[in-house]
C-alpha cells in the first residue's frame, strides 16, 4: 500500500507539471518566460522518467535489471538533448541551430531502449542464449549507427543539405519507433499477466511519443515551431506516460524460458548475419548512384569499410564463443561417456580407451629394466557378496546407496596413480599402476577390511547392515620373463577365475593367481586360450560378524 501512494503522489505531480504547461501556453506571450516554464517542465518530466526507470533497476537483479537500466540509459541520453535545448533557449538565449550535433543523442536514446527489449526481460534465458545474444545485438547496433552516419550525417558534414538531412532523420526516427513498436507488440503476444499488460502501456506510449515526435519535428522543419506551443503540451506528457509505464512495471520477475524460445536466438542470428551481408550492398549503391557527390559517396564507402571490419571483428568474437562452448561441449560429453552416472567412477569405456598406455608403459619399464618394486600392472575384480540381498529386502534405492559407499570405500583404498572402475552392476575394478605383485596382497586385504568392517547405513542410523566382498587379482605381465606372451585380456580373465574361485571358497576373500613358481604347490585351472595351466594361488580371508545382513547399533 505504501509503494501504491508513493505511485500515485509521482503520476500527480507529473499531472500537474502537465497542467503548469498548459496554463503557461494558455496565458504567456511567446517568448522567455514561457520557453523557461516548457523547457524546465519537459526537462523535470524527462528526469522523472530516468529516475522511475534507474529506481526499478536498482531494486532488480540478473539481466531484468540491465533491462530496466538501458531504458534509463536512453532516457539519459533524451535528458542531455533536453538540457542542450535549455541552454540554448535560457542561457544563450538563441534559437537552436539546425542540422546540430546534439540532434544524434535523440538518434541513439532508441538504442539502448530497443536493447533493453531484446533482452526479452519477461523470460529467465539460458547462459548460452545470453551470451549470444549480446554479440547478435552489437551487430545489429553497430548497423543501426552505420545506417545513421551514412545516411544522415553525410548530409550534415560531408556535403551539407539541410532537407536530404531532415527527411532522413524523420525517416529513421519514424523507423526507430515501428520497430520498437513491432517488437513491444510481439512481445505482448508472448507474454502473459503483469508482462502482457506492462507491454501494452510501453506500446501505447511509445506510439504516442512517436506521433507527436514526429509532428513536431515537421513543425520545427517548417518553422512554425516555438518553444513553449502548443506543440509541446502532448509532447511533454508522452514522457508522464512513460513514468507511469516504468511505475507499473516496479516488482515485475521473468518467467523461466521455454524450450520453443530458443528459437528466438537464431532469429536475432540470422538478423544480424542479415545486417552484415547487406553493407557490401550499400557500398555498391554509393559507388552506382550517379545522383550522389562524389565527397558523399567516398563518405559512404569507407564508413562502410570500417563498419565491416568492426563487425567481422564482432563475428570473429562470436565464432570464438561457439568454438569454446562447442569445446567444452565435447568435453562434458566425453566426460559424461567415461563416467558411471550414479557412483561417478571410471566405466568400462575409459578402461577400454586407456589401458593399451598402461600395458605400454608396463612394457617399457621391463624393457628399460627400471625398478621393479614400480612396473608392475594389477588387476583387482571385486563383487559384492550376495547382493540381491540388499535389494530383496531394503529396495533397490537401498542397493544404490551401498553401491555408492562401496564406491567410496573402494576409492578410499587405493592410491591416487590406481585407477577404480564401476566394471558392471555390484562388480568392480581397480587396475593398480606402477606397482610390484609381491605386494599385491596388502591392497586386497585393504580392500576386504573396508567393505566389511564398517556397516552400512540404509535405511535409518539406528539400522545397519554388513556386507563383504569377494576378490580376484592378477598381475601384468604374466611371465616377467617375456612380458609381451600374454596380452592384458588373458590376465584380466585370469583375474575373474580368482574371483569365482573366491566365490566358491565361500565368499569374503580374496584369491591372487600367478604363474606357478615352484616354491607352491601349483594348480592347474582353465586357461582362457589354452587347455591347463599351472598357476600359484593366494587366498585372503576377510573380517567377519555374527550377523550378515542387519546388525542393531546400540
Amino acid at each position: 500500500m505504501p509503494g501504491r501512494n508513493h505511485a500515485k503522489l509521482w503520476i500527480g505531480a507529473a499531472v500537474l507539471l502537465i497542467a503548469v504547461v498548459a496554463v503557461a501556453c494558455a496565458l504567456l506571450p511567446s517568448g522567455f518566460a514561457l520557453a523557461a516554464v516548457s523547457d524546465i517542465v519537459g526537462a523535470l518530466l524527462m528526469f522523472s522518467a530516468l529516475v522511475a526507470f534507474a529506481r526499478n533497476g536498482f531494486a532488480s537483479q540478473g539481466r531484468i535489471r540491465l533491462f530496466w537500466m538501458l531504458q534509463a540509459a536512453g532516457w539519459a541520453l533524451w535528458f542531455s538533448d533536453q538540457m542542450v535545448w535549455v541552454t540554448w533557449d535560457l542561457i544563450l538565449q538563441k534559437k537552436v541551430p539546425a542540422m546540430y550535433p546534439a540532434d544524434a543523442l535523440l538518434f541513439l536514446a532508441g538504442a539502448p531502449m530497443l536493447a533493453g527489449l531484446l533482452l526479452r526481460p519477461h523470460l529467465q534465458p539460458s547462459e548460452r542464449s545470453t551470451r549470444l545474444g549480446i554479440l547478435d545485438f552489437l551487430l545489429l547496433l553497430l548497423w543501426w549507427l552505420y545506417v545513421y552516419i551514412t545516411f544522415v550525417m553525410c548530409w550534415q558534414y560531408v556535403s551539407p543539405d539541410e532537407d536530404l538531412y531532415n527527411r532522413n532523420f524523420d525517416v529513421l526516427a519514424a523507423t526507430g519507433t515501428i520497430v520498437l513498436t513491432a517488437v513491444l507488440v510481439v512481445f505482448w503476444r508472448q507474454s502473459s499477466g503483469r508482462w502482457k499488460k506492462f507491454y501494452a502501456c510501453f506500446c501505447g506510449a511509445v506510439v504516442f511519443n512517436g506521433i507527436i515526435f514526429y509532428t513536431l519535428n515537421r513543425a520545427i522543419e517548417k518553422n512554425v515551431y516555438y518553444t513553449g506551443s502548443w506543440y509541446d503540451l502532448p509532447y511533454w506528457a508522452s514522457f508522464a506516460i512513460f513514468t507511469t509505464v516504468a511505475l507499473y512495471g516496479e516488482g515485475l520477475v521473468p518467467s523461466p524460458q521455454s524450450s520453443a524460445d530458443e528459437a528466438y536466438s537464431s532469429w536475432m542470428a540470422n538478423l544480424a548475419m542479415t545486417a552484415v551481408l547487406s553493407l557490401p550492398v550499400m557500398a555498391a549503391f554509393a559507388l552506382l548512384d550517379d545522383r550522389l557527390p562524389l565527397p558523399a559517396a567516398h563518405f559512404r564507402v569507407l564508413i562502410t569499410l570500417a563498419t565491416m571490419f568492426l563487425m567481422a571483428f564482432l563475428l570473429f568474437m562470436k565464432h570464438y564463443r561457439l568454438y569454446q562452448e562447442l569445446k567444452r561441449a565435447n568435453i562434458v560429453l566425453e566426460e559424461a561417456s567415461l563416467t558411471d552416472p550414479l557412483t561417478g567412477l571410471r566405466n568400462r569405456r575409459y578402461f577400454s580407451a586407456t589401458i593399451e598406455a598402461d600395458v605400454s608403459h608396463t612394457l617399457r619399464s621391463y624393457a628399460d629394466n627400471h625398478d621393479p618394486h614400480t612396473r608392475d600392472l594389477v588387476f583387482y575384480l571385486i563383487d559384492a557378496d550376495d547382493f540381491k540381498e540388499v535389494n530383496d529386502h531394503y529396495g533397490h534405492d537401498a542397493g544404490d546407496k551401498v553401491l555408492l559407499e562401496m564406491s567410496r570405500r573402494l576409492g578410499s583404498s587405493i592410491r591416487h596413480s590406481d585407477v577404480l572402475v564401476r566394471w558392471g552392476g555390484e562388480e568392480f575394478l581397480i587396475v593398480s599402476r606402477y606397482t610390484d605383485r609381491s605386494e599385491a596382497e596388502l591392497l586386497a586385504a585393504r580392500v576386504l577390511a573396508s567393505i566389511a568392517d564398517t556397516p552400512f547405513y540404509v535405511t535409518n542410523p539406528d539400522e545397519a547392515i554388513f556386507r563383504t566382498c569377494s576378490l580376484g587379482w592378477a598381475a601384468f605381465p604374466w611371465l616377467t620373463n617375456s612380458p609381451d606372451a600374454v596380452d592384458y585380456e588373458q590376465v584380466l580373465s585370469l583375474a575373474d577365475r580368482g574371483l569365482n574361485q573366491a566365490k566358491r571358497m565361500g565368499k569374503n576373500r580374496a584369491v591372487g593367481i600367478l604363474p606357478a613358481s615352484g616354491r607352491l604347490v601349483p594348480t592347474t585351472i582353465e586357461g582362457p586360450y589354452c587347455d591347463r595351466l599351472q598357476v600359484d594361488t593366494f587366498a585372503i580371508a576377510g573380517p567377519s560378524h555374527p550377523t550378515m545382513l542387519t546388525q542393531p547399533i546400540d
